[in-house]
């Protein structure tokens, strides 16, 4: 006779079987958007420790599908082991930071969208230099931007056990959705083009009609202008 921990071990043996192909689809669409550096058998490794702990941890009464909460913690697990490694060398992370306090600057001060060239003059540096380092930070900008989307569904699943914690994930979320909705209309199209969409970089140059180099400038760029319009409530 099955003891109820019996029961339980084997139907977390069930879920774990039945979702195995769910790390390994997210680990692929996770993969096209990392730096090279990053192993897809290191991704699957750490989402296969994310769906074992989200057979542990999930409560069926709380009306999410096991999917949809797996998939949260599978996510969340592969992008923790991502950050472990550290992958970005600290001129990247200085740069990020650089840029991010340029173009807040230029904002705060003429009450619109920085240009590329007025950025480039704030950092006393040529317009090439400034492409330069848009593409140098790139990786680390298409990974954190990705991060700062993937937090917010890790906080609504413990938002019942952390009410706090939920309601400031809920005007984080809504802070910069109000964010994105002010950003120039091509970096907005970007934006729905490569999260929405699932294009990759040579596919949305082709709507653009730029160079895959320039949107990965761009979304470079995109990212810090939300960093930097961002950085108040971040503070607060």
């Amino acid at each position: 006779m099955y003891t109820r921990a019996q029961s339980s071990a084997e139907y977390q043996d069930r879920l774990v079987e039945q979702f195995a192909p769910l790390v390994k689809r997210i680990a692929y669409h996770l993969l096209g958007r990392l730096p090279s550096s990053v192993q897809v058998e290191d991704l699957m490794q750490a989402g296969m420790i994310g769906l074992l702990e989200a057979s542990k941890k999930f409560d069926h009464g709380k009306g999410a599908s096991f999917e949809t909460y797996a998939g949260i913690r599978i996510r969340g697990a592969m992008l923790d082991e991502v950050r472990k490694g550290d992958w970005a060398p600290r001129s990247v992370h200085r740069n990020t930071r650089m840029v991010s306090d340029a173009v807040r600057a230029v904002e705060g001060r003429l009450g619109r969208d920085a240009k590329d060239h007025e950025i480039a003059a704030e950092l006393n540096m040529s317009l090439d230099d400034y492409y330069s380092i848009l593409n140098d930070t790139s990786g680390s900008k298409l990974f954190s931007f990705e991060d700062l989307l993937e937090s917010g569904g890790e906080a609504d699943a413990h938002a019942d056990h952390e009410p706090y914690g939920g309601l400031q994930d809920e005007r984080f979320r809504s802070a910069l959705v109000q964010a994105i909705d002010g950003l120039p209309e091509r970096e907005r199209l970007l934006l729905s083009l490569y999260y929405d969409e699932e294009l990759n970089l040579k596919e949305i140059g082709a709507v653009l009609g730029v160079s895959e180099s320039r949107v990965s400038q761009l979304h470079s760029q995109c990212a810090a202008r939300l960093r930097a319009r961002l950085a108040d409530w971040r503070n607060d």
